[in-house]
């Protein structure tokens, strides 16, 4: 199974890949704006490359319950200088994380080469469009409603099954709009209109994913679902992340998006290491 995101092309199965986060917005519910100055930016991420980061997700508009959206202009005027110095100093692929159509646009023109949507759960088709004209990745995430309404009462009747058929739709619509399989990741969206329960189902099922044959994004660092279950405040969630992180790459996911990224690369690296050396 092969990604394309531009020049780069990665080759499954390998080691999982560490997406490392920068949020270029000052109300995230993760870091709360430390890294919201271009230069505080540009440094962080830099950091996560040194820590092993495969590719970098740069984001300007939180997105945690609630969050309220920003203007386009405003988004693009985070996240751009953030882009444009990291394609001249970075040879992993940058992520942009948005919603908008014409921020991914720009954010590819700046150098970008993957687009991280939240939003695939979209009708019209202007994003998948551009997605399709610069032959970017893109990352198919799945949400119940939007930020403002995700987490009011989010209802299924079985999550495994809706999440797998809006895929299968989604894969169908990328592909009439020009977006090749290969183009494509997808992301269950732990988080994003779902319970704690629902949460842990699909993480549980996780491996009925891969009959898809696209490869799979996993982002469980920090979220609030984690607290419900350790206790603990967004801060001190690794660990709890970690454990996510580990189950999920050892049935099927192939892309990890975390915040602490050496952390999670040495976790995944040992979990990998032992499953080397089982008989099979």
């Amino acid at each position: 199974m092969i990604w394309r995101a531009r020049q780069f092309e990665f080759q499954f199965p390998r080691p999982a890949l560490v997406m490392g986060i920068v949020n270029v917005t000052p109300d995230s519910f993760s870091d709360g704006g430390k890294f919201f100055q271009a230069d505080a930016a540009v440094a962080h991420a830099l950091e996560l490359v040194a820590e092993g980061a495969d590719t970098l997700d740069i984001g300007g508009e939180s997105t945690r319950p609630g969050a309220a959206p920003v203007s386009e202009a405003e988004e693009l005027r985070r996240v751009l200088p953030v882009i444009e110095r990291l394609a001249s100093q970075v040879k992993i692929p940058l992520s942009i994380d948005t919603q908008k159509p014409a921020v991914a646009r720009a954010a590819l023109q700046a150098g970008a080469s993957i687009v991280n949507d939240i939003a695939a759960n979209r009708t019209e088709p202007a994003m998948w469009e551009t997605v399709a004209e610069f032959r970017a990745g893109y990352v198919a995430m799945h949400m119940q409603g939007t930020p403002q309404t995700m987490q009011v009462n989010p209802a299924y009747t079985d999550v495994v099954r809706e999440v797998q058929e809006f895929f299968s739709d989604r894969l169908a619509r990328l592909a009439a709009a020009g977006v090749r399989a290969e183009q494509v990741v997808l992301d269950v969206g732990l988080g994003f209109g779902k319970t704690l329960e629902h949460n842990l189902k699909l993480l549980a099922e996780l491996r009925r994913f891969t009959i898809l044959h696209r490869p799979l994004l996993v982002g469980a660092s920090r979220k609030s679902f984690l607290g419900k279950i350790s206790g603990a405040d967004t801060p001190d969630r690794l660990p709890a992340a970690l454990a996510c992180a580990g189950w999920a790459a050892q049935n099927g996911a192939h892309i990890i998006r975390a915040h602490d990224v050496a952390a999670t690369a040495q976790a995944l690296r040992m979990g990998e290491a032992i499953l080397a050396k089982r008989q099979t």
